[in-house]
Parts: C-alpha cells; structure tokens; sequence
C-alpha cells in the first residue's frame, strides 16, 4: 500500500478517526476551560455586585489585571504569576499548549487523518495538570481562608478535586461512550419524585 491509500485507510476507518478526533477536540476544550479558568476567577474575584445587566467589576480589575497586557489571558497570566500561582515554567507551558492548540483548530482534519503531526495526546496531562495547579490556588489561597467552616483545618492540597476538573473527568467519561454518570443521575432524579398512586 502506497502513502496515498494509507491515508485513504485511515481516513475511511472509524476505529483510527473516532480516537483521534475524539482527543483533539478534548484538547482544544480543554484549552477553552484553561483560558476561562485564568481570566474568569480573577475578574469574579473583582466582582463587587450583581444586577439585571450582569456583574459589577470593580474598577481596581481594570487598574490591576486588564492594564498589564491588551489580551485579557496575558493580563490575568501576568497577575496569577506574581501573585505566584504559576511560575515561569507555567508560562512557558501555556506558549507550547498554545501552540498545539492553534494547530488542532487550524489543522485539524489533516491530523486527524494523520497527514499532520501533532503532540497533543502526549501534551494532555499536562494542559489538565496546569489546570488544576491554578484552580487549586484558587481553592487553597482565596476560597478556603475566606470560609470559616475550614478555619484551622489542616488541607490537603492534593485531595482537592476542583470543579473545573470534576467537569472535565465528567467530560471525558461521557464522552468516551460511558452511562454510568446518566444512569446515577437518572436514579436519583427516580428516587427525589413523590409517588403518585
């Protein structure tokens, strides 16, 4: 078989596309929810009201986030490394994460098909593991001292699971082909209605 009929295999075969078109578009929403994670806490961490228009962000975000960079995301990476949520390798990682997912968003029918390189199955772990280092910043240095239930607990900072990862694991068990989270869901919905006779 030639390269031009290996490709065609490839192509027409499910049991290749379905995979791999299944962990890059894991990947570029993966991405999605690491962006958001870092601009959206640090302006909900601004937030000083709520109205029918929608949230109130005080004017310091403006002075102290926004002021830093034109893009929103560099703005707020600048900001979580000096407040030493992330460090400088982090920032390097998030050029490299960048880069993979630009390439899966611009070129994703050719890697899928396996006719462009791509590294983003080996880079996964490491997009959720940055993830889930500025989330737990978030839960360790702002939600928890700020809740009195956990004053003078001792935390465990590698138990925390935070919400943006909880979603994501439940993402990916759905997507993969799994019921078992709609099957509990679908049970407890069963066992909350009243009985009617």
């Amino acid at each position: 078989m030639n390269e031009h009929e290996e490709r065609w295999e490839r192509f027409l075969d499910p049991e290749v596309v379905k995979p791999s078109l299944f962990m890059a578009t894991m990947f570029i929403t993966t991405f999605e929810i690491l962006k958001n994670s870092i601009v959206d806490r640090i302006r909900d961490f601004y937030l000083i009201g709520w109205s029918k228009e929608g949230n109130t962000v005080s004017p310091e975000y403006a002075d102290k986030v926004l002021s830093r960079n034109k893009s929103s995301v560099y703005a707020s990476l600048n900001w979580l490394l000096e407040n030493q949520a992330i460090d400088e390798s982090d920032l390097a990682t998030f050029e490299f994460l960048k880069k993979t997912r630009n390439l899966l968003a611009h070129r994703l029918f050719e890697v899928v098909t396996g006719q462009a390189e791509s590294p983003h199955q080996q880079q996964f772990t490491i997009l959720v593991e940055l993830l889930r280092k500025i989330e737990v910043w978030w839960v360790v240095n702002v939600e928890i001292p700020t809740n009195p239930d956990y004053a003078d607990e001792e935390i465990d900072e590698a138990g925390i699971v935070p919400g943006a990862i909880l979603s994501l694991q439940m993402l990916l068990q759905v997507a993969s082909g799994s019921t078992e989270l709609l099957d509990a869901w679908r049970n407890q919905r069963t066992k909350k209605r009243p009985h009617t006779h």
